[in-house]
């Protein structure tokens, strides 16, 4: 009779450890899953972005005036799965890279996409949200374009 308790006790013991090993793994995977969410609207707002800034500079730089500025307002949710996010424009020596947003709670959590070469970062370079109205801005001064993101 002991063996048939002691392979009872090892399958009830290992029964357990299993349950308790997939709600662990379960729990990754799910998390992962999420992650790999917040990452891609992240990246659908880092291209929206990115692409009124490329819009703007074509128009911007179809006329015939030296100098030029215009704004476009953008639709942007005030929230990523109930966290705060940041939306920066990286420069390198004044030239523009790309637009970079990212959780404000969680800075590893983020997504770029790249400018068209050969504009130069305004003042304004970073907002974050919360449900104020953001605007993009691109304007030609003499020979230089300027392109920014802002409150309104």
């Amino acid at each position: 009779m002991p063996a048939y308790t002691i392979s009872h006790v090892i399958f009830t013991s290992a029964l357990i450890t299993l349950i308790f090993l997939m709600q662990f793994s379960f729990l990754y995977v799910v998390d992962n899953m999420k992650m790999e969410m917040i990452k891609r609207e992240l990246k659908e707002i880092a291209d929206y972005v990115s692409d009124t800034l490329a819009n703007l500079y074509f128009l911007v730089n179809s006329t015939n005036y030296s100098n030029v500025t215009l704004e476009k307002t953008l639709n942007l949710p005030s929230h990523v799965q109930d966290s705060t996010f940041i939306i920066n424009i990286t420069s390198n020596g004044g030239d523009a890279q790309s637009v970079h947003a990212y959780l404000k709670d969680n800075s590893r959590i983020d997504a770029s996409s790249w400018i068209l070469p050969g504009l130069k970062v305004g003042s304004q370079t970073s907002v974050e949200s919360g449900g104020r109205t953001v605007v993009a801005g691109c304007s030609r001064v003499s020979t230089s374009v300027l392109v920014w993101i802002a409150y309104e």
